[in-house]
């Protein structure tokens, strides 16, 4: 039986496994082609356990704004509905492939916010 999302080490484990599935995506990798290189790659999964821990344990490790870095990314790569879907499928996937129980529950409820609000706020963007 799989166990629950409880600390950073799992969560680590999410992002890191997650971020394989993105990179290796034909329809998402060139969302990430920055984190080639395997230190800056690192850099951003450690920035990635902060936001979930946060998130999902109100840890306080996350400050930064994680809305700006995406509405800059979507001037040069433009995101698009499917774009969110398959993001929402590798992030749920990796979740179901390690974890069960109430966190992982919440991971997929509030990763499904994130995309929603961040979807209406690209859209929004696109309008000015």
């Amino acid at each position: 039986m799989k166990r629950d999302i409880e600390n950073r080490e799992d969560i680590y484990l999410l992002v890191k496994d997650f971020y394989v599935k993105l990179l290796n995506d034909d329809l998402m990798h060139h969302f990430f082609s920055a984190f080639t290189n395997q230190d800056l790659l690192e850099k951003h999964l450690q920035i990635l356990v902060d936001f979930w821990d946060n998130i999902l344990f109100y840890s306080g490790t996350y400050q930064k704004n994680a809305m700006k870095p995406h509405l800059e990314l979507q001037l040069k790569k433009p995101f698009k509905s499917e774009h969110f879907q398959q993001w929402l499928l590798h992030f749920n996937n990796t979740i179901d492939e390690h974890f069960s129980g109430e966190i992982a529950h919440a991971a997929k409820s509030r990763a499904l916010s994130i995309a929603t609000v961040m979807q209406i706020k690209i859209t929004e963007l696109g309008k000015q």
